[in-house]
């Protein structure tokens, strides 16, 4: 964190918020005011100048033509390379994940060159559209099942230089036949869970945040969030019961 004040970039919610993703944003600086730490949210559209010294970068779901096009802007501006070398976070919900990967697929099943700052490549899906709840059990350490609402047609293969953040339980994630879900790398984290994914898991929220100030950050009253997920999770479960039945 460069001052007292985390500053929170929301990249192209126009082109990249189709979801209701910016409402990772929200969480994000509620959960720093809560804890008595400044929090500004930036929003950048389509055409404006990234700045190169926020703290965290944020990038949600859209559609093909205009992920497209944000990749592009991204890519020509180089202002995500460079706050990332300067070791600012990045949060990429959907898009996001094909966006910040080598390429992704454009809607011919062509390749489309991506950011290159996570080791994944996106290509179209073959198979039926990944469309409702996704549930896994998270592959960092000390955070809870991560619950989340996904809907995409495209796979998303890892390579050697990312990690998993969880492997499925309920859903399709990546849907590279590994079992797989969403991406970890440094301090790059990406994901195919909308909801917004961070109003769904607080504790995913919080472990962003701890990379931006640099410390574990004290506890808040979840209480309610904790009523959400265990709705979500109720639901998961009589799905799967009806589903095997």
């Amino acid at each position: 964190m460069r001052d007292s004040t985390v500053t929170i970039a929301l990249l192209y919610p126009e082109l990249l918020g189709t979801y209701g993703d910016g409402g990772n944003a929200v969480v994000l600086a509620s959960r720093l005011r809560w804890r008595g730490i400044g929090a500004d949210v930036l929003t950048f559209r389509a055409g404006e100048t990234v700045p190169t010294s926020c703290d965290m970068y944020l990038m949600g779901g859209g559609e093909d033509g205009p992920q497209a096009l944000a990749a592009r802007e991204l890519s020509e501006s180089g202002a995500l390379h460079t706050a990332v070398d300067s070791g600012a976070v990045v949060f990429g919900t959907c898009a996001g994940i094909q966006v910040l990967g080598h390429e992704f697929a454009n809607p011919d099943g062509t390749p489309h060159p991506g950011l290159g700052l996570l080791d994944v490549r996106t290509v179209r899906g073959t198979g039926k559209r990944a469309i409702g709840e996704l549930l896994s059990e998270p592959v960092l350490d000390g955070l809870p099942r991560l619950t989340g609402y996904e809907n995409h047609g495209a796979v998303t293969h890892l390579g050697p230089e990312v990690k998993p953040l969880g492997r499925v339980l309920t859903g399709l994630g990546n849907g590279g036949g590994d079992g797989s879900e969403g991406a970890v790398c440094g301090r790059i984290l990406a994901t195919y869970m909308h909801g917004p994914a961070l109003a769904r898991n607080p504790a995913l929220a919080d472990l962003l945040l701890s990379w931006v100030v640099g410390s574990t950050l004290a506890p808040l009253d979840d209480s309610e969030v904790d009523e959400l997920r265990a709705e979500r999770l109720r639901f998961v479960k009589r799905a799967r019961w009806h589903r095997n039945r």
